[in-house]
């Protein structure tokens, strides 16, 4: 059996093990499914740092941010999906264009695994506009999505919106011989990435400088939850974070990554 990995990478990360508060409760859509959210990461002060203080999760790429090694498509829809959005891309908003369009352009590609996923070009995403480019850097079609007045989980391959969310889903089979589907919501620490996640220069959702969002993970991430669990798991969720933070300080487990 292989050891378990506990610190990984540097910088300001903390540990990856350390007590979590979890909380079960009854999808209220669906009798037969269950959810398990991590209070711990919910309520925690995470936000993205891109841009300022991303260390990148390449070792002297930190301007690409998480976006060195492409997005994975989940699945056909997701990938017809984005090439709804990338058809209103134009020149002045992507910086790879040419490349990703045309005759001989092509933006999605299989990787040696035989998965679909975004093209990479110089080291990171095709839809990742560079430092000075005049459209501004970052991701192309979350810009798109800010431009035209939506949310950037309807544009961006599904990975891509989803993180640093977990979502991961498990049969659980019950003394009473019923069978529930429990969906786990939590933190997409390191080991999410599997193996190769511990390899990565820096990651942020255990960082001490990416712990310092004026909300916590559930309200900054509402729209991205809401999607995950539906509009009434989610109002149970939000109900449940309300009442562990105005429990009062200092809360029982804690994220380590958060302020004092």
């Amino acid at each position: 059996m292989a050891k378990a990995k506990g610190r990984s990478g540097g910088h300001d990360e903390t540990a990856l093990d350390f007590p979590r508060a979890w909380v079960e409760f009854a999808d209220p859509a669906d009798e037969e499914q269950v959810f398990r959210c991590d209070l711990t990461w919910l309520t925690s002060r995470w936000t993205c740092v891109f841009g300022q203080g991303c260390q990148g999760i390449v070792a002297g790429r930190a301007s690409d941010g998480c976006c060195s090694l492409g997005a994975h498509f989940s699945d056909d829809d997701d990938e017809k999906r984005v090439a709804s959005h990338v058809a209103r891309l134009t020149p002045d908003m992507w910086q790879f264009h040419p490349l990703g369009t045309g005759p001989d352009g092509y933006w999605a590609e299989e990787n040696e695994d035989g998965e679909r996923q975004t093209r990479v070009v110089d080291g990171a995403c095709v839809f990742a506009n560079r430092p000075g480019f005049s459209g501004g850097q970052g991701c192309a079609l979350h810009a798109l999505a800010l431009r035209e007045g939506r949310e950037p989980l309807e544009t961006k391959p599904d990975v891509c919106w989803q993180l640093p969310i977990r979502r991961t889903f498990d049969w659980v089979d019950r003394p009473d011989d019923t069978r529930v589907l429990v969906v786990s919501i939590g933190e997409y620490d390191r080991r999410g990435w599997g193996p190769g996640g511990h390899d990565l220069h820096w990651w942020c959702t255990s960082a001490t400088s990416a712990h310092g969002g004026g909300e916590p993970v559930y309200v900054s991430y509402r729209a991205e939850l809401t999607e995950l669990m539906g509009a009434e798991a989610y109002g149970v969720l939000v109900g449940l974070c309300e009442a562990r933070l105005a429990a009062g300080l200092p809360l029982v487990a804690a994220h380590p990554a958060d302020p004092a």
